[in-house]
């Protein structure tokens, strides 16, 4: 193989790769400096001009002439004169000679080998810049073709056929996807793996609905509102707090749309997860009770200390501020980004009708009483108001540990 089919066809390659031509003849030059190298232990006194686009390889090898008999004949950068008038017969000791280095004359295994190098060079050049594209979209929301359905994980490709991850643990539970079909996903994380770059996409993060607000929300694209807070169980619930910087808007209202418009896009997009827009506010106790909607707050306590709060609703609120496996409640803590507690707010009613939880405790144990407390419930008659059904699914307790805890409370009132 001479020089131009070699470079011609590393050069085509190259491009196909979408390779830049400075960056081409950069390879190229590095590859053949490095044969210098091997061949003649050094390349600095060496010229490699290359063509990429004819084909044309030049390389020059430049020594200055020395006497025969000099010490410095064995200097690679020196050439005698006897050699020296071997290319042209009126060289002198002292000027320089400039010989060419053909391709040919380092054997064909090299040049095979150098053909084979390139080719690895462009392969792991287009790794580096598939790294630092993607490196500098995370957190960007992208659509991709689903290519593989695995076990454990999708395998999707973008538009120039490149391989992205969609793991099982970063996909909506209610996720369900054919090959061919195109999802919406956020570049959740870019990683080199043993010189390979690994994209992974999430439809769980948070940064996924805040990009999917962004685009069908025009206020906040142009940052007339901002999202302050997301916090997410996906495909069940989500929590946001928007604020907006012209009093003339209404966050709330803008991101909902009307009839629920803009709102319903996203919804459906998250698989009918279920999104509480709340407007963001500094005032604590309101965020809180905004927090807790749709129930009603009849009172907030503050430890700051311990950063938590006492929650006082009234009976038929409590079920609604803990919301289905206590999902709302633990959704507004993460919100506020304090433990919230609940408890029922027995003002006006006449509490010597019920009993505290903690009254039980020589009949039921401490930790089953937490368990109940855990749900808002720490009075008698809270937990008789619900079913045994009930109090199972909600609870961490078994069925029988509920049954002889329903026993215990109704023979007290029996009394």
């Amino acid at each position: 193989m001479h020089s131009g089919e070699l470079i011609a066809s590393f050069a085509e390659f190259a491009r196909e790769k979408n390779i830049d031509r400075p960056t081409m003849i950069k390879v190229l030059e590095d590859v053949f400096r490095t044969m210098i190298r091997k061949k003649f232990g050094t390349d600095h006194n060496f010229d490699v001009i290359i063509n990429a686009d004819s084909g044309d390889l030049e390389m020059w090898r430049t020594r200055e002439i020395v006497d025969d008999n000099s010490e410095d004949i064995w200097d690679p950068d020196k050439i005698p004169l006897a050699e020296a008038r071997k290319i042209q017969s009126d060289f002198e000791v002292g000027e320089e000679v400039a010989d060419e280095v053909k391709l040919e004359d380092f054997g064909r295994r090299v040049v095979q080998t150098a053909r084979q190098t390139l080719i690895q060079k462009i392969k792991d050049l287009e790794k580096e810049m598939l790294y630092l594209k993607y490196k500098d979209l995370v957190g960007e929301l992208m659509i991709a073709e689903v290519y593989q359905i695995l076990g454990k994980e999708i395998i999707c490709l973008d538009t120039e056929s490149n391989e992205l991850v969609l793991p099982k643990s970063e996909q909506i539970s209610k996720d369900r996807f054919k090959k061919g079909t195109n999802i919406k996903a956020v570049i959740h994380k870019v990683e080199m793996n043993n010189g390979t770059p690994k994209i992974t996409l999430s439809r769980t993060s948070p940064v996924f609905l805040e990009r999917l607000f962004e685009q069908e929300i025009p206020e906040i694209l142009d940052g007339l509102i901002s999202i302050r807070k997301i916090v997410r169980e996906p495909g069940e619930r989500a929590k946001v707090a928007v604020e907006s910087y012209d009093d003339r808007i209404d966050p709330v209202g803008a991101c909902v749309g009307m009839k629920g418009s803009r709102i319903h896009t996203i919804v459906r997009e998250l698989e009918n997860e279920n999104i509480d827009v709340i407007q963001w506010t500094d005032n604590l106790q309101l965020l809180i009770s905004r927090a807790l909607s749709p129930a009603k707050v009849s009172s907030i306590q503050v430890d700051d200390a311990r950063k938590r709060v006492s929650v006082y609703l009234k009976p038929d609120q409590v079920s609604l501020a803990i919301g289905k496996g206590g999902m709302n409640i633990k959704l507004a803590g993460k919100l506020v980004g304090m433990e919230l507690d609940v408890f029922r707010d027995l003002e006006g009613e006449e509490e010597e009708e019920d009993v505290d939880l903690m009254e039980f405790t020589d009949e039921i144990e401490e930790w089953v009483i937490e368990e109940f407390r855990k749900i808002g419930l720490d009075s008698a008659k809270s937990v008789l108001a619900l079913s045994k059904e009930d109090l199972v699914r909600r609870t961490e307790l078994e069925e029988e540990t509920v049954e002889d805890v329903l026993d215990i409370l109704r023979k007290e009132f029996e009394q």
